[in-house]
């Protein structure tokens, strides 16, 4: 059955492939941030552990929020690793680096889909996408406050 939400077929078009970025970045920073609480070591190790754990698991669920969106769009949600890593922003690690190194790399990773979120905004704000809007500001709002507390280890 068609759509018929007030947002043209070629808007809503265009906002789901950038959900699609943002689904790809969200998805590549999930399994950045479960690989490194599955692999962390030194003497921050508890605190670390337990912090990326709670990452992970707001973006498990975040994932599934931004694909839904895809869905309720009309289109289809990437949901393999070689679409994500087609549309992802986020360069896989390589290696197991230390724990410095990760809190780096998650920080770069959560500027990285805050940034892919703000992208989005200029065209769900012409489409008056309100539903959208609102998901890009709260996960950009998530991600910002999360790569402080990370950048805050670093001092």
């Amino acid at each position: 059955m068609k759509i018929d939400n007030g947002i043209s077929e070629k808007d809503r078009k265009e906002i789901a492939h950038g959900l699609s970025r943002l689904l790809a970045d969200s998805y590549t920073l999930y399994l950045m941030t479960h690989n490194f609480h599955w692999n962390v070591k030194g003497p921050m190790f508890n605190t670390l552990h337990l912090m990326f754990e709670g990452q992970y698991n707001e973006l498990a669920l975040a994932v599934d929020l931004i694909a839904e969106r895809i869905r309720a769009l009309g289109f289809p949600a990437p949901g393999t690793y070689a679409e994500f890593a087609k549309l992802s922003s986020i360069k896989e690690i390589k290696g197991q680096p230390k724990a410095i190194e990760m809190i780096k790399y998650l920080v770069a990773a959560q500027e990285a889909v805050t940034k892919t979120a703000r992208s989005i905004l200029p065209l769900v704000d012409k489409a008056s996408d309100e539903p959208t809007a609102d998901l890009l500001t709260q996960r950009m709002q998530l991600h910002e406050k999360t790569a402080w507390m990370l950048r805050s280890l670093l001092e």
